[in-house]
C-alpha cells in the first residue's frame, strides 16, 4: 500500500515537497461565485514581454497587502534572477488546520514547482486565492512574467484501485478517531477525504468535549455523575435521543478523553461549560480550537504512514457491494479521475448536511418547519463539507435514515455565510439590538429560543452590541483569535465613540439604542429584567464607555442531529435495526444521539467516542471476529 500524504504535526509549518505532488487540489466552486478566482493565470501572462522565458528577475523581496479569510495579511516574496525563493505569511490570523494550512500547502506547491498556475484547496477558498492574489502581485512587481506564464502544478499520482481493511469515508474529527482507532486494533486503513485538507468541521469548532471527570471536577467542587450527564443529555435533546446510545456516549466518554490524552492531546486542568451543555464538564486542550485534536491526529498518520493512507479530493460516489454485504467505495478523485477502493469494511464519517440547502429544506418538517431554510440562512460548517453524501451512500447500501427533521440553530450567523466570526454572541457584556435600535430577548436564553425570537424582528436579522468591557484594547485577540482592528478592516463591524455615533452607523433609531443600554444597566444594578435576564455580578458590568461596537447577526444552520441509525456497535442499521454487514458510522451523520438539540460540548464527544467505536468494532469485523 502506497501512503500518499506526509503531514507535519504543527500547522505552522511547512508540509514535505511530497506532499504537494499526491494531493492535487481542485479549486472550490464556490470561488467563482464569491468572486475571489485569484489572479494567477492566462490572463496575466499577456503582460509579459516576448522574451520572458529567458528574462531575468528583478531579485528582492517584494509586498503584497491581502484580505484573507479572518483578517488582512502580508504577503512577502523574496526573488533571485532566477527563481521564487521565499514566501512568508507568518502575519497571518487564518484558521489552523484550514485557511493556515492551505498558505502552507500552496507556499509549497508554489515554490516546488516555480508557478503561480496552482489550483486553491478546496475547504479554504478565500485563503487560498489571497496568497495566490499576493504572489501574483509581488511576482509583477519583480517582473517575474516566467512565474505566471508556467504550466500549472501537475496532477498526482493516484491509483486506480487500492486494497485495505477499512476504508474511512471523512476526514473529519470521527473519520480520523475512526481510522486511528481502527490501525490501533491491527487494521490498514484508507481514508478517503473530499477536501483538500484534514479535519473537518472539528477545526474550525471550539474543541469542547463533555465527559463527566471525577479527578478534574472533585478539585473544583462541582458534584456531577454518568447518569446526571444521561439524564441532562436526554432532556437537552427533548427525550428524542435514542437511550441505549445515549448512555454509550455518557459512559465511554472519559474513555475518549484518557484516549485522546495517550495519542498526545493536552487538556486543561479545569472543566469549563460549554454554551448550552447544561453542565459543569466540559474539557477543553490547552492550545484553542478543534484543531488540537486534528494536529495530534496528523502526527499518528505520520507515524503510522505504513498502516493509513490519506487521498485527498477524493468524492465517494457510491458503495461497493456483494451477497448483501459493503466490500468498497468507488470515488472520483479531483473530479476527473474513477478510483475503486476495495475494502473489508467501510465506515461512514462525513458530517452532517447543513451546508447542503435543498437537502435541509427538504427535511425541515421539525421544530423550524414554519422557517424557510434556503440559501438566505448560512451554515457555520465549512461549506464543502456538510452536503450530506453520506446519507446517500448509506441509504443506498439499505441503512434507514432517523431524525432528519431535527435542525440546530446558531444565533451567531453572519449574514451571508453563516459562519461564526467576529464578535461572537456569547459570553457576556452584550446586547441584541434589533434594526429598530431596542432589545428584543434575554440574551442568556438557549439558542433556539433566541433564534425563535430573532426570526420576529424585522429582516430576521439583528445587531450584537459590545463596548470596551469586551474590547479593552482594539490590537489584543480575542478567544477566538480575531481583533477589532481585523474585524474592521474586513468591513465586518462597524465602532463609534458615542452610542449617538454607534446608532448612525447601524441604522437604527439613537434614542432607542441608548434607552435599550440604560435599561440593561439598570438590570446589572438589580432591576428585574422585562426579557428575564439574570445578571451575573462576577462577570456583568454596566455598559457606559466607549469605544463601542456592533456586529450584525443572523440564526444560522449549526448541527443536524438526524442520520444513519446505528446501534451501539457503530453498525448502520436498516429500518428493523438488522446490521448492514460492513457498513458503520460515526460523528455527525448518524443519528439518535443527541435527539432533537444537542448540547453544547457533546459533538466532539460523539466524534471521538463513537469514532473510536466505530474503528474498532470495523477492524474486528475486517478481520473476521
Amino acid at each position: 500500500m502506497k501512503a500518499t500524504s506526509h503531514i507535519t504535526n504543527d500547522c505552522s509549518e511547512p508540509l514535505t515537497q511530497g506532499f504537494a505532488a499526491v494531493t492535487r487540489r481542485g479549486f472550490c466552486k464556490e470561488a467563482a461565485a464569491l468572486g475571489v478566482v485569484a489572479m494567477a493565470g492566462a490572463g496575466l501572462s499577456g503582460c509579459a514581454p516576448k522574451d520572458a522565458n529567458e528574462a531575468a528577475f528583478a531579485a528582492g523581496t517584494y509586498s503584497a497587502s491581502v484580505s484573507g479569510h479572518n483578517a488582512p495579511f502580508t504577503v512577502n516574496v523574496a526573488f533571485t534572477p532566477d527563481a521564487i525563493e521565499q514566501i512568508d505569511v507568518s502575519d497571518n490570523q487564518e484558521s489552523l488546520g484550514v485557511g493556515a494550512r492551505a498558505l502552507d500547502d500552496l507556499s509549497d506547491e508554489i515554490l516546488q514547482y516555480q508557478t503561480v498556475n496552482v489550483d486553491g484547496v478546496t475547504g479554504a477558498t478565500l485563503s487560498s486565492a489571497a496568497l495566490i492574489q499576493g504572489v501574483t502581485e509581488c511576482a509583477e512587481q519583480a517582473e517575474a512574467y516566467r512565474l505566471m506564464a508556467a504550466d500549472a502544478v501537475p496532477a498526482a499520482d493516484v491509483e486506480d484501485t487500492y486494497k485495505t481493511d477499512v476504508c474511512v469515508v471523512g476526514g473529519g474529527g470521527a473519520g480520523l478517531a475512526s481510522a486511528i482507532a481502527a490501525v490501533q486494533a491491527g487494521a490498514n486503513v484508507v481514508v478517503l477525504e473530499k477536501c483538500g485538507i484534514t479535519g473537518g468541521s472539528t477545526n474550525v469548532s471550539e474543541g469542547a468535549l463533555n465527559a463527566v471527570d471525577p479527578e478534574r471536577q472533585e478539585k473544583q467542587g462541582i458534584e456531577d455523575s454518568i447518569e446526571t450527564f444521561y439524564t441532562t443529555t436526554m432532556e437537552g435533546g427533548h427525550q428524542k435521543g435514542t437511550p441505549e446510545l445515549v448512555h454509550y456516549l455518557t459512559d465511554h466518554a472519559l474513555d475518549s478523553v484518557h484516549w485522546l490524552e495517550s495519542l498526545g492531546v493536552e487538556f486543561q486542568d479545569e472543566c469549563g461549560s460549554a454554551t448550552g451543555s447544561l453542565g459543569e464538564r466540559s474539557h477543553y486542550t490547552v492550545t484553542p480550537s478543534g484543531n488540537s485534536y486534528i494536529r495530534v491526529f496528523e502526527q499518528f498518520i505520520q507515524d503510522n504512514a505504513d498502516k493509513i493512507v490519506i487521498l485527498n479530493d477524493m468524492q465517494a460516489k457510491e458503495l461497493i457491494t456483494k451477497d448483501g454485504k459493503v466490500t468498497g467505495v468507488k470515488a472520483l478523485y479531483n473530479g476527473e479521475k474513477d478510483v475503486t477502493v476495495d475494502a473489508k469494511a467501510v465506515i461512514i464519517a462525513t458530517g452532517g448536511f447543513g451546508g447542503n440547502v435543498e437537502y435541509r429544506q427538504k427535511v425541515n418538517t421539525g421544530v423550524w418547519k414554519e422557517v424557510t431554510l434556503d440559501d438566505s440562512i448560512g451554515c457555520t460548517n465549512i461549506l464543502p463539507c456538510a452536503q450530506g453524501e453520506g446519507l446517500a451512500l448509506a441509504e443506498g447500501a439499505g441503512a434507514e435514515l432517523i431524525g432528519l427533521s431535527d435542525i440546530q440553530l446558531h444565533p451567531c450567523g453572519t449574514p451571508g455565510t453563516g459562519l461564526m466570526e467576529d464578535i461572537r454572541t456569547s459570553g457576556r457584556n452584550r446586547l441584541f439590538i434589533n434594526t429598530e435600535g431596542k432589545r428584543f430577548v434575554n440574551e442568556g436564553a438557549e439558542r433556539d429560543v433566541l433564534c425563535k425570537n430573532i426570526f420576529q424582528q424585522p429582516d430576521a436579522t439583528y445587531w450584537v452590541v459590545v463596548n470596551k468591557l469586551r474590547y479593552p484594547d482594539p490590537d489584543e485577540p480575542d478567544a477566538n483569535g480575531a481583533t477589532i482592528n481585523n474585524m474592521l478592516a474586513l468591513g465586518h463591524i462597524v465602532a463609534a465613540d458615542s452610542v449617538e455615533d454607534l446608532a448612525n452607523q447601524m441604522g437604527v433609531d439613537a434614542k432607542n439604542l441608548q434607552a435599550s443600554i440604560d435599561a440593561y444597566n439598570e438590570v446589572v444594578g438589580g432591576k428585574e429584567d422585562e426579557f428575564g435576564f439574570v445578571a451575573d455580578n462576577t462577570a456583568d458590568a454596566a455598559m457606559t464607555e466607549g469605544p463601542w461596537y456592533a456586529c450584525r447577526k443572523v440564526p444560522t444552520v449549526h448541527h443536524t442531529m438526524g442520520g444513519i441509525r446505528v446501534n451501539v456497535e457503530s453498525e448502520a442499521c436498516d429500518a428493523d435495526g438488522n446490521p448492514i454487514p460492513g457498513l458503520y458510522a460515526a460523528g455527525e451523520v448518524t443519528g439518535g444521539i443527541h435527539g432533537s438539540n444537542r448540547l453544547g460540548g457533546n459533538a466532539i464527544a460523539d466524534c471521538m467516542t463513537f469514532g473510536r467505536n466505530a474503528g474498532t468494532n470495523a477492524a474486528k469485523y475486517a478481520e473476521g471476529k
